[in-house]
């Protein structure tokens, strides 16, 4: 090439070199000589150059190659193969040809190449046409980038929307920039579980009807309008006019500036649940009202009956009292066990330690005949925020001095079993311990045949579980029985 340096471009980097690791790689395929010096010098202002006549390098990543005629024509062959490695991603090869070089040889090089450079060539049209060529080598690979992650972008859009679409719940998402919220989208869920199909454009209200209550669709509309999540049971209607009811949670959807620009709907047929609950809660009534009203007027007639007897009472209305006493207790511990366990519960923080030194004392003075003896770390206050734990330690405890038989009843707790994650607090009895029945129960549930008659043991059992806990009840020796409470401690974190 000519040694004559016209200007190359305002951006040119004075002096020679090899670039920078950031610069694009030019490979000079080409034997040693006077021509590949001037082109390290000349390409090094701009790019990462490197020499070589090794075929293999031509696997390697780079961003133009320029023969010589010489090495051209020793690894023409290889050209297109590597092309075709190269992902369809434009790569640019540039023979440089002496003015001697045969025209035929020229012609047929075009067929391999993407330029032919004749030399001598100034500095500046040398820089510009591989400079040229590199810029749409780099221009294809961003493109080529940009479409994989178009592509990848796509892909993970379709998986999230055929998830969505075969979801068991049903999803919808609203457009708040659009007049009145419409729907945008909804799976194959909702449209199951509604009966409507095409409802694009619609506002959910289309689901609600006579029975809606106002009140909660109040909650509703002033969520959305201030842009917060709400959870809310609705009754709904089916496009058959069926009504069900809904379990509606709607979140928002915010962009990087923390404006909302969508909603997304869950719904789900909660029907079942809810008929469940309105069963139990007349149950619940019966059982706690009604059936002591009915026990009180035995318990009334019973004592009439004792009168007439002149003190010669038969073992029979001994029977009815005691049963109808027993009565009377299971409606009250119904009622007791639904009240502690309806509603929200306070989770504060509780120092166990001191908690439990308050309650073994109050025991002591309802018990003075019975023996308690608690065992609390010294140095470590054990703290949990588990609602209502220590009302199920008062109903454990409670149990069994209630439930032992023995002349002198022993009652021992203990705090033991610490972790960083977890309390256990073991109540350990001397009393006849609890029958096997009672305890199958815990693990199998309730059946006509199989049931509990203590429900002491399920109240325990669920404020237990209810936080991930563990209950269990073991024999204790040389008679009695220990339960464990397992809880999760409360971080300070």
């Amino acid at each position: 090439m000519s040694s004559d340096s016209g200007p190359a471009g305002s951006d040119d980097r004075p002096g020679g070199g090899e670039g920078t690791p950031d610069d694009p790689r030019v490979l000079l395929f080409m034997g040693a000589g006077r021509n590949r010096e001037l082109l390290v010098e000349t390409l090094g202002e701009r790019y990462q150059v490197e020499t070589t006549t090794d075929v293999e390098t031509l696997n390697s990543e780079f961003d133009c190659c320029v023969f010589d005629l010489e090495q051209f024509n020793r690894v023409a062959g290889t050209l297109q193969p590597r092309r075709d490695t190269s992902n369809l991603v434009f790569l640019p090869f540039v023979l440089l040809v002496g003015e001697d070089a045969p025209e035929t040889a020229t012609t047929e090089a075009r067929e391999y190449v993407d330029d032919v450079i004749e030399l001598p060539v100034k500095k500046a049209a040398l820089l510009s046409r591989i400079g040229n060529l590199v810029e749409r080598r780099r221009t294809a690979v961003r493109l080529a980038e940009r479409e994989a992650q178009l592509e990848q972008t796509v892909e993970d859009l379709k998986l999230k929307e055929r998830a969505m679409d075969e979801a068991p719940v049903g999803i919808t998402i609203t457009d708040p920039s659009r007049e009145d919220n419409p729907l945008i989208y909804c799976n194959e869920q909702f449209e199951r579980l509604t009966g409507y199909e095409d409802v694009i454009g619609e506002n959910h209200r289309f689901l609600q009807g006579e029975g809606t209550d106002p009140d909660t669709r109040a909650q509703i509309r002033e969520a959305v309008d201030d842009g917060r999540p709400v959870s809310v049971d609705i009754l709904n209607y089916r496009k058959e006019g069926a009504s069900f009811w809904n379990k509606l949670d709607i979140a928002p959807l915010r962009d990087d500036t923390g404006a909302v620009t969508y909603f997304v709907g869950f719904q789900a047929d909660i029907t079942d649940r809810k008929i469940r609950e309105r069963r139990l809660e007349v149950l619940n009534r019966v059982l706690s009202h009604n059936l002591r009203n009915k026990m009180n007027v035995i318990e009334g007639h019973t004592e009439l009956l004792q009168d007439e007897y002149d003190g010669d009472r038969p073992e029979s209305l001994d029977a009815i009292e005691s049963t109808a006493t027993d009565l009377v207790g299971l409606a009250d511990t119904v009622r007791d066990v639904d009240a502690a366990l309806s509603g929200p519960a306070p989770a504060e923080p509780t120092d166990l330690t001191d908690r439990l030194e308050q309650l073994v004392g109050a025991f002591r003075d309802r018990f003075p005949d019975a023996t308690f003896r608690l065992t609390a770390p010294q140095d470590d206050p054990c703290r949990v925020a588990v609602p209502r734990f220590m009302a199920a330690i008062e109903e454990a405890i409670e149990n069994a001095i209630k439930h032992n038989d023995t002349p002198e009843p022993v009652v021992e707790i203990r705090i033991a079993g610490q972790s960083a994650d977890w309390i256990s607090v073991e109540i350990e009895d001397n009393g006849p311990g609890i029958p096997e029945q009672e305890l199958a129960v815990l693990e199998t549930g309730e059946t006509p045949l199989n049931h509990a008659d203590r429900l002491g043991l399920w109240f325990i059992y669920w404020v237990v579980r209810g936080v991930g806990g563990e209950f269990t009840v073991e024999d204790a020796e040389p008679r009695g029985i220990e339960l464990t409470l397992t809880v999760p401690r409360h971080s300070a974190d």
